[in-house]
């Protein structure tokens, strides 16, 4: 026979131990998603770098330095995120092009608790190279 003192007892452990495995499910899948979603943003930054390394102010013809056009460096990352619909902002020294990428991931599971978006962001460089000018090699 049941005591009056341990009325309802288990009902709160099944809701304590179901709140605890949606946590840690919330954190895993979250947690993993949001790991890809840094990586697709390192993966971009650097995709949009290498774009925006093409953008040489200088003709590729000509000897000495190659210089970037920060206008078209950073043109250059607008079309490459143009199809994700991402952000990127190109930051042109020299010849080398840094580019950061930023977006919101929303979440899945956490979002329930009110925890609704985070911000990823990733970092991509580029440096400017002379290529091959002849067929024999540079």
């Amino acid at each position: 026979m049941r005591r009056r003192d341990e009325a309802g007892m288990v009902t709160a452990l099944v809701v304590s131990v179901v709140a605890a495995l949606l946590l840690f499910t919330g954190l895993v899948l979250d947690g993993g998603y949001l790991l890809a979603a840094r990586r697709e943003a390192i993966d971009e930054a650097d995709g949009a770098a290498r774009a925006a390394a093409q953008a040489i102010a200088t003709p590729a013809r000509t000897a000495g330095p190659l210089t970037l056009d920060p206008a078209r460096a950073q043109a250059a990352v607008d079309d490459f995120l143009a199809p994700s619909g991402h952000r990127g902002v190109a930051v042109v020294e020299g010849d080398v092009v840094v580019v950061t990428v930023s977006f919101s991931h929303q979440m899945a599971i956490l979002g329930i608790g009110g925890l609704l978006a985070r911000t990823v962001t990733g970092t991509g460089t580029a440096r400017v190279q002379r290529g091959i000018e002849t067929a024999e090699g540079p």
